[in-house]
Parts: structure tokens; sequence; C-alpha cells
């Protein structure tokens, strides 16, 4: 049976914790940030989990994890 393959733009995008929950980083903090408020940069900063009607699709995309 051949070994089942990761979505590599799913690996790059989420971590699993040790809890098994899995985290994400806020999207729109890359680039055209002069127009966001300082406020609306800083609210976007850190971590996040993927929300529970996400999760089903995300754990398809990361077989191992």
């Amino acid at each position: 049976m051949p070994k089942m393959k990761t979505k590599s733009g799913a690996a790059k995008r989420f971590r699993v914790r040790g809890s098994g929950s899995i985290k994400r980083y806020s999207a729109g903090k890359r680039h055209i940030l002069t127009k966001r408020t300082t406020k609306n940069k800083r609210q976007l900063r850190g971590v996040a989990a993927v929300h529970a009607t996400n999760l089903g699709h995300v754990k398809q995309m990361l077989p191992y994890a």
C-alpha cells in the first residue's frame, strides 16, 4: 500500500499541538500593512486554534498529524 501524502500547503500553515488541537496563524498579516491600523495589526498577532467546523478538513489534509 502506498503512503498517504500530506498536502504541502497545509503542512506550512498548520501545526499540531501536544494536546491534539491544531494551531493556525491569522490571515492578512503578510503585506499591504500600511493601510491597516496599528490596533488591527496587533490583533492579528499570535496564534489561534482551528475552528471545530474546519477541523475535519484540516485533519484530512494532514493524515499523519
